[in-house]
Protein backbone atom coordinates (compact mmCIF):
# COMPACT_ATOMS: atom_id res chain seq x y z
CA UNK A 1 0.00 0.00 0.00
CA UNK A 2 1.54 3.63 -1.03
CA UNK A 3 0.18 6.10 1.31
CA UNK A 4 0.76 9.79 -0.02
CA UNK A 5 2.55 12.40 0.92
CA UNK A 6 0.01 14.77 3.30
CA UNK A 7 1.62 17.62 1.44
CA UNK A 8 -0.05 17.27 -1.50
CA UNK A 9 -3.51 16.94 0.35
CA UNK A 10 -3.71 20.63 1.47
CA UNK A 11 -5.91 23.31 0.96
CA UNK A 12 -4.22 26.90 1.56
CA UNK A 13 -6.54 27.43 4.91
CA UNK A 14 -5.28 23.73 6.19
CA UNK A 15 -1.33 25.30 5.44
CA UNK A 16 -2.47 28.52 7.34
CA UNK A 17 -3.64 26.26 10.21
CA UNK A 18 -0.79 23.53 9.71
CA UNK A 19 1.69 26.60 10.14
CA UNK A 20 0.05 28.01 12.64
CA UNK A 21 0.09 24.78 14.93
CA UNK A 22 4.14 24.79 14.22
CA UNK A 23 4.69 28.06 15.00
CA UNK A 24 2.79 27.66 18.86
CA UNK A 25 4.81 24.28 18.75
CA UNK A 26 8.22 25.68 18.19
CA UNK A 27 7.82 27.68 21.18
CA UNK A 28 6.56 24.89 23.44
CA UNK A 29 9.37 22.62 22.32
CA UNK A 30 11.99 25.43 23.11
CA UNK A 31 10.31 26.84 26.29
CA UNK A 32 9.62 23.60 28.01
CA UNK A 33 12.44 20.84 28.54
CA UNK A 34 11.98 19.59 31.52
CA UNK A 35 8.73 17.68 32.87
CA UNK A 36 8.09 20.32 35.23
CA UNK A 37 8.35 23.03 32.55
CA UNK A 38 5.82 21.12 30.56
CA UNK A 39 3.10 20.75 33.22
CA UNK A 40 3.24 24.91 34.15
CA UNK A 41 2.74 25.45 30.77
CA UNK A 42 -0.21 22.63 30.37
CA UNK A 43 -2.01 24.06 33.74
CA UNK A 44 -1.13 27.76 32.70
CA UNK A 45 -2.80 27.17 29.22
CA UNK A 46 -5.73 24.71 30.81
CA UNK A 47 -6.83 27.73 33.54
CA UNK A 48 -6.90 30.03 30.17
CA UNK A 49 -9.19 27.64 28.80
CA UNK A 50 -11.65 27.51 31.91
CA UNK A 51 -10.39 24.34 33.53
CA UNK A 52 -10.65 24.24 37.12
CA UNK A 53 -8.45 22.19 39.67
CA UNK A 54 -9.76 18.86 40.95
CA UNK A 55 -8.82 19.46 44.39
CA UNK A 56 -11.26 22.36 44.34
CA UNK A 57 -14.34 20.40 42.98
CA UNK A 58 -13.59 17.77 46.02
CA UNK A 59 -12.78 20.87 48.80
CA UNK A 60 -16.36 22.04 47.77
CA UNK A 61 -18.14 18.90 47.19
CA UNK A 62 -18.90 19.96 43.99
CA UNK A 63 -21.04 18.24 41.55
CA UNK A 64 -19.42 17.73 38.18
CA UNK A 65 -21.98 18.33 34.94
CA UNK A 66 -21.47 17.63 31.16
CA UNK A 67 -19.01 20.28 30.02
CA UNK A 68 -16.85 20.89 32.67
CA UNK A 69 -13.18 20.73 32.32
CA UNK A 70 -10.94 19.47 35.01
CA UNK A 71 -7.04 18.99 35.67
CA UNK A 72 -4.97 17.55 38.40
CA UNK A 73 -1.81 17.40 39.19
CA UNK A 74 0.75 15.13 40.92
CA UNK A 75 4.51 16.17 42.24
CA UNK A 76 4.47 18.87 39.66
CA UNK A 77 5.91 16.17 36.35
CA UNK A 78 2.44 14.57 35.57
CA UNK A 79 -1.24 16.03 34.65
CA UNK A 80 -4.09 14.64 33.88
CA UNK A 81 -7.14 16.79 32.13
CA UNK A 82 -11.00 16.03 31.80
CA UNK A 83 -13.61 17.31 29.66
CA UNK A 84 -16.89 15.92 31.15
CA UNK A 85 -19.07 14.50 28.34
CA UNK A 86 -22.77 13.72 28.43
CA UNK A 87 -22.36 9.64 29.05
CA UNK A 88 -21.50 8.57 32.32
CA UNK A 89 -18.23 7.93 33.41
CA UNK A 90 -18.93 3.88 33.33
CA UNK A 91 -19.83 3.71 29.82
CA UNK A 92 -16.39 4.54 29.41
CA UNK A 93 -13.72 7.60 27.96
CA UNK A 94 -11.51 8.41 24.72
CA UNK A 95 -7.90 9.00 26.15
CA UNK A 96 -4.62 10.44 24.76
CA UNK A 97 -2.21 9.07 26.43
CA UNK A 98 1.75 10.64 26.23
CA UNK A 99 4.76 11.62 27.80
CA UNK A 100 6.72 14.59 28.70
CA UNK A 101 9.88 13.30 29.99
CA UNK A 102 13.14 13.08 27.35
CA UNK A 103 15.93 11.79 27.33
CA UNK A 104 19.11 13.81 29.26
CA UNK A 105 21.89 14.01 31.52
CA UNK A 106 20.96 14.21 35.86
CA UNK A 107 22.65 15.45 37.63
CA UNK A 108 23.97 13.09 40.77
CA UNK A 109 22.96 14.05 44.63
CA UNK A 110 26.65 15.10 44.92
CA UNK A 111 28.31 16.80 41.56
CA UNK A 112 30.01 19.55 41.85
CA UNK A 113 33.95 18.80 41.71
CA UNK A 114 37.56 19.99 40.46
CA UNK A 115 40.16 18.15 38.30
CA UNK A 116 43.10 19.79 36.50
CA UNK A 117 41.83 23.22 37.44
CA UNK A 118 38.17 22.90 35.53
CA UNK A 119 35.01 23.07 37.72
CA UNK A 120 33.14 20.03 36.68
CA UNK A 121 28.98 18.78 37.54
CA UNK A 122 28.90 15.23 38.34
CA UNK A 123 25.68 13.28 35.43
CA UNK A 124 24.23 10.10 35.25
CA UNK A 125 22.49 9.99 31.41
CA UNK A 126 18.52 9.33 31.73
CA UNK A 127 16.53 7.25 29.31
CA UNK A 128 18.45 5.49 26.13
CA UNK A 129 21.24 7.33 24.47
CA UNK A 130 23.93 7.22 22.49
CA UNK A 131 26.65 8.61 24.49
CA UNK A 132 28.87 10.43 22.78
CA UNK A 133 26.45 12.48 20.96
CA UNK A 134 26.79 14.46 23.80
CA UNK A 135 30.28 15.52 24.06
CA UNK A 136 31.31 19.25 22.30
CA UNK A 137 27.70 20.59 22.08
CA UNK A 138 26.17 23.54 24.02
CA UNK A 139 24.06 21.94 27.46
CA UNK A 140 21.97 24.09 29.55
CA UNK A 141 20.87 23.54 33.01
CA UNK A 142 17.69 23.68 33.93
CA UNK A 143 15.50 22.44 37.18
CA UNK A 144 14.74 22.97 40.81
CA UNK A 145 16.91 23.35 43.66
CA UNK A 146 14.35 22.89 47.03
CA UNK A 147 16.39 24.44 50.58
CA UNK A 148 15.41 22.62 53.91
CA UNK A 149 13.32 25.17 54.90
CA UNK A 150 11.11 24.37 51.64
CA UNK A 151 11.79 27.06 49.62
CA UNK A 152 11.60 25.87 46.10
CA UNK A 153 14.48 27.82 43.51
CA UNK A 154 13.94 27.85 39.87
CA UNK A 155 17.24 27.09 37.73
CA UNK A 156 17.51 27.57 34.24
CA UNK A 157 20.80 28.69 32.45
CA UNK A 158 21.75 28.75 29.19
CA UNK A 159 18.55 29.57 26.99
CA UNK A 160 19.35 33.59 26.54
CA UNK A 161 21.90 34.72 23.95
CA UNK A 162 24.01 36.29 27.18
CA UNK A 163 23.93 33.23 29.65
CA UNK A 164 26.47 31.05 29.93
CA UNK A 165 26.36 27.05 28.77
CA UNK A 166 28.08 24.09 29.41
CA UNK A 167 30.00 21.18 27.68
CA UNK A 168 31.13 17.67 28.02
CA UNK A 169 34.65 17.41 26.69
CA UNK A 170 36.15 15.33 24.11
CA UNK A 171 39.61 13.97 23.01
CA UNK A 172 41.00 15.47 20.35
CA UNK A 173 41.43 13.77 16.65
CA UNK A 174 45.18 14.03 17.47
CA UNK A 175 45.25 11.75 20.52
CA UNK A 176 42.13 9.39 19.76
CA UNK A 177 43.84 6.68 17.97
CA UNK A 178 42.42 4.04 21.00
CA UNK A 179 39.09 5.93 21.53
CA UNK A 180 38.32 5.81 17.66
CA UNK A 181 39.06 1.97 17.63
CA UNK A 182 36.41 1.42 20.50
CA UNK A 183 33.04 0.00 20.20
CA UNK A 184 29.96 3.07 19.58
CA UNK A 185 28.53 1.97 22.95
CA UNK A 186 32.26 2.49 24.45
CA UNK A 187 33.88 5.76 22.87
CA UNK A 188 32.32 7.82 25.44
CA UNK A 189 31.49 6.26 28.76
CA UNK A 190 28.59 6.86 31.32
CA UNK A 191 30.88 8.19 33.89
CA UNK A 192 32.83 10.70 31.04
CA UNK A 193 29.62 12.92 30.71
CA UNK A 194 30.30 15.30 33.49
CA UNK A 195 30.18 18.88 32.12
CA UNK A 196 32.26 21.81 32.73
CA UNK A 197 31.36 24.27 34.80
CA UNK A 198 33.96 26.64 35.28
CA UNK A 199 37.87 27.01 35.11
CA UNK A 200 38.37 31.01 37.41
CA UNK A 201 39.46 30.43 41.04
CA UNK A 202 37.74 31.98 43.73
CA UNK A 203 40.42 34.97 44.65
CA UNK A 204 40.14 36.78 48.13
CA UNK A 205 42.01 39.87 48.40
CA UNK A 206 43.06 41.26 52.01
CA UNK A 207 43.13 38.15 53.44
CA UNK A 208 44.96 37.85 57.59
CA UNK A 209 48.52 36.00 57.30
CA UNK A 210 45.91 32.73 59.18
CA UNK A 211 43.21 33.08 56.65
CA UNK A 212 46.12 32.87 53.78
CA UNK A 213 47.44 29.68 55.85
CA UNK A 214 44.18 28.24 55.76
CA UNK A 215 43.28 29.28 51.86
CA UNK A 216 46.52 26.92 51.15
CA UNK A 217 44.66 23.49 52.41
CA UNK A 218 42.35 24.70 49.83
CA UNK A 219 44.25 25.33 47.06
CA UNK A 220 42.52 22.32 44.77
CA UNK A 221 39.15 23.53 45.64
CA UNK A 222 39.68 27.36 44.48
CA UNK A 223 37.74 26.73 41.41
CA UNK A 224 35.08 24.89 42.84
CA UNK A 225 34.51 27.32 45.46
CA UNK A 226 34.46 29.96 42.92
CA UNK A 227 31.03 28.47 41.52
CA UNK A 228 29.50 27.55 45.19
CA UNK A 229 30.42 31.63 45.52
CA UNK A 230 28.44 32.24 42.46
CA UNK A 231 25.60 29.36 43.11
CA UNK A 232 25.12 31.11 46.55
CA UNK A 233 25.41 34.67 45.76
CA UNK A 234 23.12 34.27 42.55
CA UNK A 235 20.84 31.61 43.69
CA UNK A 236 21.47 31.39 47.72
CA UNK A 237 22.04 27.99 47.95
CA UNK A 238 25.02 25.81 49.48
CA UNK A 239 26.44 22.52 48.27
CA UNK A 240 24.32 20.58 50.25
CA UNK A 241 21.31 21.92 48.77
CA UNK A 242 22.27 20.02 46.31
CA UNK A 243 21.02 16.99 47.23
CA UNK A 244 17.21 17.94 47.42
CA UNK A 245 17.85 19.24 43.64
CA UNK A 246 16.10 18.21 40.66
CA UNK A 247 18.49 19.55 37.68
CA UNK A 248 19.27 18.65 34.24
CA UNK A 249 21.35 18.88 31.54
CA UNK A 250 19.74 19.49 27.90
CA UNK A 251 20.81 21.12 24.60
CA UNK A 252 20.86 24.47 24.69
CA UNK A 253 18.97 26.55 22.32
CA UNK A 254 16.05 27.18 20.50
CA UNK A 255 14.14 24.80 17.98
CA UNK A 256 14.50 25.85 14.45
CA UNK A 257 12.69 25.20 10.92
CA UNK A 258 14.83 23.23 8.97
CA UNK A 259 15.06 22.59 5.29
CA UNK A 260 15.37 25.19 2.74
CA UNK A 261 11.22 24.37 2.39
CA UNK A 262 10.77 25.03 5.97
CA UNK A 263 9.16 21.94 6.15
CA UNK A 264 10.73 20.41 9.09
CA UNK A 265 11.42 21.34 12.68
CA UNK A 266 14.94 20.59 14.16
CA UNK A 267 14.69 20.38 18.10
CA UNK A 268 15.61 18.53 21.54
CA UNK A 269 12.68 16.68 22.73
CA UNK A 270 10.25 15.90 20.30
CA UNK A 271 10.50 12.48 21.78
CA UNK A 272 7.61 12.49 23.10
CA UNK A 273 6.58 16.38 23.04
CA UNK A 274 6.00 16.10 19.61
CA UNK A 275 2.46 14.14 20.81
CA UNK A 276 1.97 15.85 23.81
CA UNK A 277 1.68 19.26 22.21
CA UNK A 278 -1.07 18.21 19.78
CA UNK A 279 -2.55 16.06 22.30
CA UNK A 280 -3.47 18.48 24.68
CA UNK A 281 -4.47 21.45 21.62
CA UNK A 282 -7.14 18.38 20.70
CA UNK A 283 -8.62 18.43 23.93
CA UNK A 284 -8.59 22.15 24.20
CA UNK A 285 -9.98 22.59 20.85
CA UNK A 286 -13.16 19.92 20.28
CA UNK A 287 -16.10 21.39 21.85
CA UNK A 288 -18.91 19.34 23.55
CA UNK A 289 -18.96 15.41 23.98
CA UNK A 290 -20.45 12.89 24.15
CA UNK A 291 -18.12 10.46 26.04
CA UNK A 292 -15.86 11.83 28.36
CA UNK A 293 -12.32 13.09 26.83
CA UNK A 294 -9.12 12.80 28.34
CA UNK A 295 -5.28 13.55 27.89
CA UNK A 296 -2.88 12.32 30.60
CA UNK A 297 0.91 13.63 30.30
CA UNK A 298 3.11 11.35 32.48
CA UNK A 299 6.37 11.26 33.32
CA UNK A 300 9.45 8.37 33.69
CA UNK A 301 8.48 6.70 30.26
CA UNK A 302 11.92 6.95 28.99
CA UNK A 303 13.00 4.77 31.98
CA UNK A 304 10.02 1.96 32.07
CA UNK A 305 6.97 4.04 33.61
CA UNK A 306 8.25 4.10 36.69
CA UNK A 307 7.62 5.83 40.00
CA UNK A 308 5.14 8.01 41.49
CA UNK A 309 4.83 10.15 38.50
CA UNK A 310 5.33 6.82 36.00
CA UNK A 311 1.88 5.97 33.99
CA UNK A 312 2.51 2.50 36.46
CA UNK A 313 1.07 4.68 39.36
CA UNK A 314 -2.18 5.01 40.41
CA UNK A 315 -2.37 8.88 40.19
CA UNK A 316 -4.75 8.41 37.37
CA UNK A 317 -6.81 5.78 38.47
CA UNK A 318 -7.22 7.71 41.38
CA UNK A 319 -8.39 10.93 39.40
CA UNK A 320 -10.83 8.76 37.94
CA UNK A 321 -12.05 7.38 40.56
CA UNK A 322 -12.45 11.01 42.35
CA UNK A 323 -14.67 12.00 39.20
CA UNK A 324 -16.64 9.36 39.97
CA UNK A 325 -17.37 10.15 43.53
CA UNK A 326 -18.12 13.30 42.97
CA UNK A 327 -21.05 12.28 40.73
CA UNK A 328 -22.03 9.45 43.38
CA UNK A 329 -21.19 6.70 41.15
CA UNK A 330 -18.08 5.51 42.78
CA UNK A 331 -17.33 1.71 42.94
CA UNK A 332 -14.44 -0.48 42.73
CA UNK A 333 -16.29 -2.76 40.19
CA UNK A 334 -17.97 0.90 38.53
CA UNK A 335 -14.09 2.32 38.43
CA UNK A 336 -13.15 -1.00 36.75
CA UNK A 337 -16.15 -0.84 34.06
CA UNK A 338 -14.95 2.95 33.36
CA UNK A 339 -11.94 1.51 32.61
CA UNK A 340 -12.58 -1.56 30.61
CA UNK A 341 -15.25 0.75 28.41
CA UNK A 342 -12.71 3.58 27.29
CA UNK A 343 -10.93 3.63 24.00
CA UNK A 344 -7.56 5.40 24.11
CA UNK A 345 -4.45 5.99 21.36
CA UNK A 346 -0.97 6.17 23.61
CA UNK A 347 0.57 9.10 21.65
CA UNK A 348 4.35 8.46 21.40
CA UNK A 349 7.19 8.80 18.42
CA UNK A 350 7.92 6.42 15.83
CA UNK A 351 11.03 5.79 14.24
CA UNK A 352 10.90 7.61 10.54
CA UNK A 353 12.65 5.90 7.85
CA UNK A 354 16.29 6.84 7.06
CA UNK A 355 17.51 6.08 3.36
CA UNK A 356 20.90 6.60 5.14
CA UNK A 357 20.55 3.50 7.32
CA UNK A 358 18.10 1.86 5.13
CA UNK A 359 18.93 -1.91 6.26
CA UNK A 360 17.86 -1.04 9.88
CA UNK A 361 14.01 -0.43 8.04
CA UNK A 362 11.68 -2.71 6.45
CA UNK A 363 10.50 -0.28 4.00
CA UNK A 364 7.21 -1.88 3.26
CA UNK A 365 6.16 -1.38 7.37
CA UNK A 366 7.75 2.00 7.87
CA UNK A 367 6.95 5.44 8.70
CA UNK A 368 7.92 8.01 5.90
CA UNK A 369 8.26 11.93 7.03
CA UNK A 370 5.55 13.67 5.54
CA UNK A 371 2.81 11.29 5.43
CA UNK A 372 0.94 11.27 8.33
CA UNK A 373 0.26 10.45 11.97
CA UNK A 374 1.78 6.48 12.24
CA UNK A 375 -0.41 4.15 13.73
CA UNK A 376 2.45 0.83 15.37
CA UNK A 377 -0.42 -1.78 16.21
CA UNK A 378 2.51 -3.71 18.75
CA UNK A 379 5.76 -2.29 19.73
CA UNK A 380 8.01 -4.01 22.10
CA UNK A 381 11.08 -6.03 20.27
CA UNK A 382 11.67 -8.95 18.57
CA UNK A 383 8.76 -11.39 19.00
CA UNK A 384 6.42 -8.51 19.82
CA UNK A 385 8.02 -8.93 23.30
CA UNK A 386 6.57 -6.53 25.92
CA UNK A 387 4.22 -5.03 23.30
CA UNK A 388 0.75 -4.14 23.70
CA UNK A 389 -0.90 -5.58 20.31
CA UNK A 390 -3.88 -3.33 19.42
CA UNK A 391 -7.25 -5.55 18.20
CA UNK A 392 -8.15 -5.62 14.85
CA UNK A 393 -11.43 -4.53 15.80
CA UNK A 394 -10.36 -1.67 17.09
CA UNK A 395 -7.88 -0.37 14.10
CA UNK A 396 -11.17 -0.93 11.91
CA UNK A 397 -12.73 1.82 13.98
CA UNK A 398 -10.45 4.21 13.61
CA UNK A 399 -10.08 3.71 10.21
CA UNK A 400 -13.44 4.45 9.86
CA UNK A 401 -13.29 7.52 11.99
CA UNK A 402 -10.16 8.76 10.38
CA UNK A 403 -11.32 8.19 6.87
CA UNK A 404 -14.39 10.32 7.41
CA UNK A 405 -12.35 13.29 8.50
CA UNK A 406 -9.80 12.66 5.94
CA UNK A 407 -6.68 12.54 7.87
CA UNK A 408 -3.38 10.98 6.53
CA UNK A 409 -2.88 8.26 8.66
CA UNK A 410 0.21 5.41 8.03
CA UNK A 411 1.05 2.39 10.08
CA UNK A 412 4.18 0.59 10.14
CA UNK A 413 6.42 -1.27 12.92
CA UNK A 414 9.57 0.00 15.00
CA UNK A 415 12.36 -1.20 12.47
CA UNK A 416 13.27 -4.82 11.12
CA UNK A 417 11.98 -7.67 13.31
CA UNK A 418 15.69 -8.68 14.89
CA UNK A 419 16.67 -5.12 14.94
CA UNK A 420 16.13 -4.08 18.16
CA UNK A 421 12.43 -2.43 19.54
CA UNK A 422 11.06 -0.06 22.34
CA UNK A 423 8.32 0.42 24.29
CA UNK A 424 5.48 3.15 25.46
CA UNK A 425 2.47 3.47 27.80
CA UNK A 426 0.13 1.56 25.92
CA UNK A 427 0.37 -1.89 27.72
CA UNK A 428 0.04 -0.34 30.76
CA UNK A 429 -3.67 0.92 30.03
CA UNK A 430 -4.22 -1.99 28.28
CA UNK A 431 -3.82 -4.00 31.72
CA UNK A 432 -7.41 -2.61 32.64
CA UNK A 433 -8.80 -3.81 29.80
CA UNK A 434 -9.53 -0.74 27.17
CA UNK A 435 -8.82 -0.79 23.57
CA UNK A 436 -5.23 0.71 23.28
CA UNK A 437 -3.15 1.21 20.19
CA UNK A 438 0.08 3.60 19.62
CA UNK A 439 -0.10 6.75 17.45
CA UNK A 440 2.27 9.24 17.07
CA UNK A 441 5.01 10.89 14.69
CA UNK A 442 7.86 10.03 12.63
CA UNK A 443 11.10 10.88 13.96
CA UNK A 444 14.53 11.35 12.59
CA UNK A 445 17.48 10.82 14.71
CA UNK A 446 15.09 10.03 17.91
CA UNK A 447 16.99 10.38 21.08
CA UNK A 448 19.55 12.38 19.74
CA UNK A 449 20.00 15.87 21.50
CA UNK A 450 18.63 16.92 18.40
CA UNK A 451 15.83 15.00 16.41
CA UNK A 452 13.70 16.05 13.68
CA UNK A 453 9.86 15.73 12.74
CA UNK A 454 7.72 16.99 9.84
CA UNK A 455 5.58 19.85 10.39
CA UNK A 456 2.50 17.78 8.32
CA UNK A 457 2.91 14.60 10.38
CA UNK A 458 2.50 17.22 13.62
CA UNK A 459 -0.54 18.70 11.80
CA UNK A 460 -2.12 15.67 11.06
CA UNK A 461 -1.40 13.88 14.79
CA UNK A 462 -3.58 16.76 16.10
CA UNK A 463 -6.23 16.18 13.56
CA UNK A 464 -6.36 12.83 14.04
CA UNK A 465 -6.61 13.41 18.21
CA UNK A 466 -9.48 15.69 17.38
CA UNK A 467 -11.22 13.08 15.03
CA UNK A 468 -10.68 10.04 17.58
CA UNK A 469 -12.24 12.72 20.93
CA UNK A 470 -15.42 12.93 18.92
CA UNK A 471 -15.40 9.05 18.39
CA UNK A 472 -18.73 7.29 20.01
CA UNK A 473 -16.19 4.39 20.94
CA UNK A 474 -16.26 0.57 20.62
Amino acid sequence: MERKNAWETYTAAQLKELDKLSAGYIDFLSDNKTERECVDYIINEAEKEGYTELNEYIRKGKKPSAGDKVYAVWMNKTAALFKLGKRPLCEGMNILGAHIDSPRLDLKQNPLYEDGGLGYLDTHYYGGVKKYQWVTIPLALHGVIVKKDGTTVIVNIGEESDDPVFFVSDLLIHLAQEQMDKKGSKVVEGEALDIIAGNRPLVIKGRTKAASDNDKKNDKDKVKNNILNILKETYGVEEEDFTSAELEVVPAGRAREAGLDRSMILGYGHDDRVCAYPSLKALFDTAAVEKTACCILVDKEEIGSVGATGMRSRFFENCVAELMALYGEYSELDLRRCLAASCMLSSDVSAGFDPTYASAFDKKNVCYLGNGVVFNKFTGSRGKSGSNDANAEYIAYLRDILDKDRVNYQTAELGKVDQGGGGTIAYILALYGMNVIDSGVAVLNMHAPWECISKADLYEAYRCYRAFLKGKGI
